[in-house]
């Protein structure tokens, strides 16, 4: 075979669309942690020049060209080493000179997208709204879980247990079917026991939504595509990393949304597509958590996925008490402290402990307004208001050396004394 008839062969339709549905069969297999859209480039293309034919079939197949070159663009800094992306861009230059194609002109009409499920049955609610949904099918709202993290860190679970723990390092909150939240802890200074959480990522994964098992119906679609959000201190954006703000451009990318409520220090996530609401709050040099979530989401993840302090809590080595101190600070520290959380912490209960602990241990009163804010999120998102303040007794177990203590100690008598 000639090199001419060779090259004729490579740019004849049936091999473009073999090898670039080969790229989107290797996309489609592949678990990609980033948010490459190289797939839907590829789609698209294939299908906007799969029946082309007639005396227009040159300048629609140069208008495809032109959508599939500026559709890589978007997805460039996304799609770095993928090797998908990376074929079909040099593809595309190939295509371009060898069909006599300018990169300035009109391109391809924009695939319709395809209508929601709800769609096809009257009277059935979005499938993109959980709770909408699940009153549909059931007559009832669906029962709402909160879980809480914040300061030391002190951690609510989803069964209103209360542990103040130690937890260096990354920890898992939650690891389910639909949600990973993952917490880094560190010192809040060197030598001290005392943590804070320091970073948070959260993965919403693009699992089918459906409220039984039973009535799972595997042609529905994924409300959105998978979104990653990472927060530390400095730096809490409004923004998922990819950069954008929603789920995507699924029919259901609406239901995953993000906002700012504060300039770099609070955003709210609404995934109403498993019923869900995440604040994130940066507080000083600590961040804190908070979750409503259903009952189905929060009971999701499987006996594999053992580990989530929103669920079993902290594991019993890692929970240090938070009224027993290993050096008993002076009555002056103590009443300090106390003074400092009781007035944004009138009721005396978990929230207002979790305070005066964590004022003591660090010598910062802004872990006061982190715990404020906790109770604040907590009276939002917990379901049953009776069920709001904890009083119950705490672990027993003390694992923190004296020298914090003493050392927070000298720093809150600075304090006072100026």
């Amino acid at each position: 075979m000639g090199k001419s008839a060779f090259r004729s062969l490579l740019g004849s339709p049936q091999c473009v669309h073999l090898v670039l549905s080969v790229l989107l069969l290797i996309s489609l297999c592949k678990q990609v942690s980033s948010q490459c859209k190289i797939t839907k480039c590829n789609s698209d293309y294939i299908a906007a020049t799969m029946k082309l034919q007639g005396t227009t079939k040159s300048t629609a197949k140069c208008n495809a060209l032109r959508s599939f070159s500026q559709c890589t663009r978007k997805t460039a800094r996304t799609c770095r080493g993928d090797l998908g992306y990376h074929s079909a861009v040099h593809g595309i230059e190939d295509l371009m000179i060898q069909n006599n194609c300018s990169k300035d002109g009109p391109t391809s009409q924009p695939r319709p997208r395809p209508p929601l499920p709800n769609q096809e049955a009257p009277g059935m609610p979005d499938v993109c709204n959980y709770e909408k949904t699940y009153r549909y099918k059931h007559g009832m709202p669906p029962n709402y879980l909160h879980c809480g993290v914040f300061g030391d860190p002190h951690v609510r679970t989803f069964s209103d247990d209360f542990h103040t723990c130690r937890v260096r390092g990354s920890w898992p909150l939650l690891d389910n079917k639909y949600l990973f939240v993952q917490t880094t802890n560190y010192p809040v200074m060197n030598g001290f026991n005392a943590t804070v959480t320091g970073k948070l990522t959260i993965i919403f994964k693009n699992m089918k939504t459906y409220i039984d098992q039973k009535e799972y119906q595997p042609e529905l679609d994924a409300c959105i595509d998978q979104k990653v959000y990472q927060a530390e201190i400095d730096n809490v954006p409004a923004a998922f990393d990819d950069g954008s703000v929603n789920g995507g451009d699924r029919p259901g990318g609406g239901s995953l949304t993000i906002r700012e409520l504060e300039s770099g220090h609070h955003v709210e996530i609404q995934a109403t597509y498993i019923g869900t609401t995440i604040a994130i709050r940066q507080l000083g040099l600590q961040l804190s958590f908070s979750i409503r979530t259903t009952e189905e989401v929060a009971r999701s993840s499987t006996e594999e996925q053992d580990l989530q302090l929103c669920v079993g809590g902290c594991p019993s080595r890692q929970q240090i008490s938070r009224t027993t101190y290993p050096s008993r600070p002076s009555s002056a520290v103590l009443d300090s402290a106390r003074t400092m959380c009781k007035e944004k912490l009138p009721v005396e209960d978990a929230y207002f402990q979790s305070c005066v602990f964590d004022v003591i241990m660090s010598g910062d009163a802004n872990f006061t307004t982190a715990a404020q804010w906790a109770l604040a999120d907590a009276r939002a998102f917990h379901p049953d208001a009776e069920k709001l303040h904890i009083f119950s007794s705490t672990s027993d177990s003390s694992h923190v050396s004296a020298t914090p203590v003493l050392f927070s100690t000298i720093f809150l008598i600075l304090q006072i004394v100026t």
